[in-house]
């Protein structure tokens, strides 16, 4: 009979034992959280050098990350930089891509799936629809995430512009969801709290926030405009232009939108709320949160209309549409408490479609075969330093009448940048930890290292510019 109970008694721990460690797998397992803005620039935020927009949440959330300083954009438009970001390669066909096409064993949101976690997508999409929604590749819940770029307005009804004209592309479920006086990032961020708060405790969360700000309109709401509008007041610009010629337009050099201002500070209002919610809830420790953008802010225009212009990413040159830094370069930065060691990384060269593999790597220890991303997980743990790598841009889709900008080519290799101007065949050469601003080209003085960087965007273009690259998403 004692040796029944003791069987008995040893099953029962033995149950309880695996009970708890299956447990603490689970609560082990980190959430993750990625804050994706829109146009927003490197200086866009108070602690990169922004006199006016005040982002104390966005700062304190940099304070306790590690934060880089050289993490590009995979391209300076939205959609091919979204693109990257959300499959892992280059943007080369510079478009939405084909997302239906991709094999389960290279989509990194059905890795995240298969490992148990809960996934949802609020926000810009901008990557197609159908076999292409995020629904098809891989998230469990989504919201206002269509094919959309932009919306109408931000206020309620968010599709209508301000002269009351419906907009061309419908943001999905703002509109039936809204009230009147509601404003989108609002919304947006109301739904990601949601979505978390109702996530299986059992299962670990992914949750992909892609705000439609600070893209066009610029409209903030009132009191917010008014507060910046006052805090103007006390800017000195000094002897700085409003504009200067640049490219086929204009470059924008001071940040003096009071509504623009009120957008970021939105953003960064809402921010507060999420890491007020990771907090309250206790999951604040065991969720890795990453915070970037799809690309540099609106700066430039072009030569067939002056344009409304709301900020600069002075002291980087240009802006969207652009590869020059203030094109592509972006604010980056990723927290996981007691995982990672706050710092700030100032040589690691990190681009958007590093992001996910990264994540899968940190999160349950999986590399990812077959993309052009890398994991930087080694760089986060400070095992690593990527100031040597050399990452390439194409953007020959350029938008001269727009934002200024014309068909380039781009390497960075250390600290060394060289740019190819396409249609002329030009080339200019920056030493970037010298010189930010692109201001003195070496091309000339520095021969041997523009051909050495040359020869480097000559090999990566004859094993990127293939047709099996370039016909993604084309249709047959």
């Amino acid at each position: 009979m004692k040796k029944i109970v003791l069987f008995i008694s040893f099953c029962f721990s033995l149950s309880v034992f695996a009970q708890e460690n299956n447990s603490t797998s689970v609560k082990s397992t980190p959430n993750i959280l990625i804050i994706h803005t829109d146009d927003l620039g490197y200086h866009d935020l108070s602690f990169t050098g922004s006199q006016l927009y005040n982002t104390d949440n966005i700062d304190q959330l940099a304070a306790n990350s590690i934060s880089f300083t050289n993490a590009y954009s995979s391209y300076p438009r939205c959609t091919p930089s979204r693109y990257g970001m959300i499959t892992g390669m280059y943007p080369v066909n510079e478009n939405k891509g084909n997302l239906g096409a991709i094999p389960e064993d290279k989509n990194m949101i059905k890795q995240f799936v298969n490992a148990g976690y809960n996934t949802s997508y609020v926000g810009k999409w901008h990557l197609g629809e159908g076999k292409s929604s995020p629904e098809n590749f891989g998230f469990n819940h989504t919201y206002a995430a269509g094919r959309a770029g932009g919306i109408g307005s931000r206020f309620y009804p968010f599709n209508y512009n301000k002269k009351g004209k419906r907009h061309k592309e419908q943001v999905e479920d703002l509109e039936k969801d809204g009230k009147e006086g509601d404003y989108a990032s609002d919304l947006l961020t109301e739904e990601t709290i949601d979505f978390i708060k109702n996530s299986p405790k059992d299962k670990p969360f992914l949750a992909v926030l892609a705000y439609y700000a600070v893209h066009t309109p610029i409209e903030a709401k009132p009191e917010d405009e008014a507060r910046n509008k006052a805090q103007l007041k006390s800017i000195d610009f000094g002897d700085t232009p409003e504009y200067i010629e640049e490219g086929k337009g204009r470059r924008k050099m001071r940040q003096d939108d009071a509504a623009y201002a009120g957008m970021v500070e939105n953003v960064d209002y809402n921010v507060g709320r999420l890491l007020s919610t990771l907090k309250d809830m206790g999951i604040e420790d065991n969720t890795i949160i990453v915070f970037s953008s799809d690309h540099g802010g609106l700066s430039n225009d072009g030569y067939k209309w002056k344009r409304h212009l709301a900020t600069t990413n002075y002291p980087l040159r240009a802006g969207k549409g652009h590869l020059y830094e203030g094109g592509i370069r972006v604010p980056l930065f990723i927290k996981w408490p007691k995982q990672l060691k706050p710092r700030v990384d100032n040589e690691s060269i990190v681009l958007g479609m590093d992001v996910f593999p990264t994540l899968l790597d940190l999160a349950i220890g999986q590399k990812i075969n077959g993309v052009d991303g890398k994991s930087y997980a080694s760089v986060l743990k400070d095992n690593d330093n990527w100031k040597d790598r050399s990452v390439f841009w194409i953007s020959k889709k350029a938008r001269p009448h727009s934002t200024g900008d014309s068909k380039m080519i781009a390497v960075r290799s250390g600290d060394y940048k060289l740019i190819q101007h396409l249609e002329t065949k030009e080339v200019e050469l920056y030493n970037l930890k010298k010189d930010v601003s692109e201001e003195k080209n070496l091309s000339e003085e520095e021969p041997e290292k523009a051909a050495e960087l040359l020869k480097l965007l000559q090999d990566w273009k004859k094993k990127m510019l293939v047709p099996e690259r370039l016909e993604v998403g084309k249709k047959k």
